[in-house]
């Protein structure tokens, strides 16, 4: 039997209960009642009956959901931290703690919290995306928590050892810097006051400093105590790559601030390694005054010159002036001498005036005290204060000294021509911005350092392979290789390329789809539900769906390799 819809001519078809049966070698069909005037759900209900199926009062009927919980996101870094090698780190942890650690890396990317926030998270009862379920945790005892981040310590040596042999052994240069967060409480043994980067002058803080590829892969972190001045921590890390993980062909490329005279004299020459960083701004203007005022048409083919000295013996010195910035440095000194001097006016003025004039060495001393520090100018005027006046004076030819460097920075390293040409080491210095990204990422917008700096880490390894992945679908520029080619030297304004202009404007990728940040695109995956079901024949058997993916989160899946469903599997 089945149902068929007979064309009526003007009228409503009509919709027939027919059988169809053989007579000798000829096949008939014969109606054995009108449905027309049936409600359609019970004609549907009736075209499954006749298919074998099973007729339910109502589609509400068919599943009962009993929990929905966001998925893709977890799916999508579960999948990603699986491609990283994320099971090999944690191979040798305890079976009972192995799904923690992985399900801890995994929450830091998707969710980063506090350790109680966390594991609210992670227990089954209380879970907000379905990570729990994923990895099958049941609910976490906080001290399993506490046990798996114990163990992920004790752990880091290891994992770093494999991070570093994977990812500098055939390179030559590391990146290395150090920033500092500040911290709550009593309990952190490390934290102390010193120069807070995040101006929290009234918290202890701690500082850890970050070990990068030239590409920005994080392969080692190190934390110290909250005033540890930064040259001070190159020795542990040297220490580290060296003796630890038998990395011995090295350079380190370090800010000046880091890298100091006396760190490279005591840690780097002994130790056998190179190096490249930047010549202070003290040290910079003395080998001008060696080799001369460094004229702008020095500058014209290469916007960059070598020279050596005996100041920096077994160095080479790559000095670079940018057009641009030597306008800017010019422009924001002149602005700031003019507000010094707008400021400095109505301190003299005030001197001078009738009623409540100001005198007395003290008092107009503390006040222009407060203007020069306010502007960072007091190296470029002469003052000249008296108990009842008080005059003032540019330095016209120590400012004319320091115009004559504007736009202009040096490189040193120690490495020769054939190793690091001059334009390489240029941008393996500019390239220290890779790591300013990963503090960024770390401390504020992604991740949230806390409470673990070591799985912090761990999780920007797992988004910066992410963000590789998904740079169609991101703000970043997918073709920055090709850009970098382009450029005419690596001390010129980097351009921007029509593509990335065209996504900033549209912020549309070329297939028309919206274009992300890293972290609304993984707000954009969780709306892919993870729906816990039951049938009403039976309750007790539970069955996983999960929400058919938009074309964004369908690209998204297809870049990283990764599939929604088969993770609930």
């Amino acid at each position: 039997m089945y149902i068929e819809h007979v064309p009526n001519r003007n009228s409503p078809p009509a919709i027939l209960l027919r059988e169809s049966y053989r007579d000798g070698k000829t096949v008939r069909k014969r109606t054995l009642a009108n449905l027309s005037s049936l409600p359609a759900e019970v004609i549907e209900g009736l075209k499954a009956l006749l298919r074998g199926g099973v007729a339910v009062p109502s589609l509400d009927d068919a599943f009962v959901i009993e929990r929905s919980l966001p998925h893709g996101h977890v799916a999508a870094v579960l999948g990603a931290a699986h491609a990283c090698g994320a099971e090999q780190w944690f191979a040798s942890a305890p079976a009972a703690l192995r799904s923690v650690v992985m399900a801890l890396l995994v929450a830091r990317v998707v969710s980063p919290a506090s350790k109680l926030a966390t594991h609210r998270m992670l227990c089954e009862q209380t879970a907000t995306h379905s990570l729990s379920r994923l990895l099958k945790l049941g609910d976490v005892d906080l001290e399993q928590v506490y046990a798996a981040l114990d163990w992920l310590g004790e752990a880091q040596q290891g994992i770093e050892k494999r991070l570093a042999r994977q990812h500098l052994g055939g390179s030559m240069l590391v990146l290395y810097d150090l920033t500092s967060t500040w911290v709550t409480g009593r309990c952190c043994e490390l934290a102390a006051r010193g120069y807070s980067r995040d101006g929290k002058r009234d918290d202890p803080q701690i500082v850890f400093g970050l070990v990068c590829t030239p590409a920005g892969i994080p392969v080692a972190v190190e934390v110290f105590a909250g005033n540890t001045a930064d040259p001070a921590t190159v020795a542990p890390q040297v220490a580290k790559l060296k003796e630890r993980y038998g990395i011995d062909q090295l350079a380190w490329v370090g800010d000046r601030g880091m890298l100091t005279q006396a760190r490279i004299d005591t840690v780097l020459r002994p130790a056998g390694l190179d190096w490249a960083s930047s010549l202070r701004a003290p040290q910079m203007a003395a080998l001008a005054h060696e080799k001369g005022p460094f004229q702008p048409s020095l500058f014209d083919e290469r916007n960059l010159l070598e020279v050596t000295s005996e100041a920096f013996p077994g160095e080479r010195l790559i000095v670079c002036r940018n057009p641009l910035l030597a306008e800017e440095r010019t422009r924001k000194r002149e602005a700031l001498l003019q507000a010094t001097e707008a400021e400095l006016m109505k301190i003299a003025e005030a001197t001078t005036r009738a009623r409540n004039r100001l005198k007395g060495t003290e008092a107009i001393a503390l006040r222009v005290g407060r203007v020069i520090d306010h502007y960072k100018m007091a190296k470029h005027f002469e003052l000249n204060i008296t108990d009842s006046s008080f005059t003032w004076g540019r330095k016209s030819e120590q400012i004319q000294q320091e115009a004559a460097l504007d736009g202009l920075y040096v490189v040193r390293t120690s490495l020769p021509a054939a190793a690091l040409s001059a334009e390489a080491a240029v941008s393996a210095y500019k390239g220290l911005a890779v790591v300013e990204r990963a503090f960024r990422s770390l401390k504020t917008v992604d991740l949230q350092v806390r409470p673990h700096v070591f799985l912090c880490m761990l999780a920007y390894y797992v988004e910066w392979h992410m963000r590789e992945k998904l740079k169609p679908m991101l703000f970043d520029y997918e073709y920055v290789e090709q850009a970098r080619a382009a450029r005419p030297s690596p001390v010129a304004k980097a351009r921007r390329s029509d593509q990335a202009k065209a996504k900033d404007a549209t912020k549309l990728g070329e297939d028309g789809l919206p274009v992300h940040s890293f972290r609304t695109l993984l707000e954009d995956l969780a709306t892919l539900a993870y729906n816990v079901c039951h049938t009403p024949l039976n309750p007790d058997a539970r069955l996983v769906m999960t929400t058919r993916p938009t074309p964004v989160q369908e690209k998204a899946f297809r870049l990283l390799n990764v599939s929604p469903v088969a993770c609930t599997q």
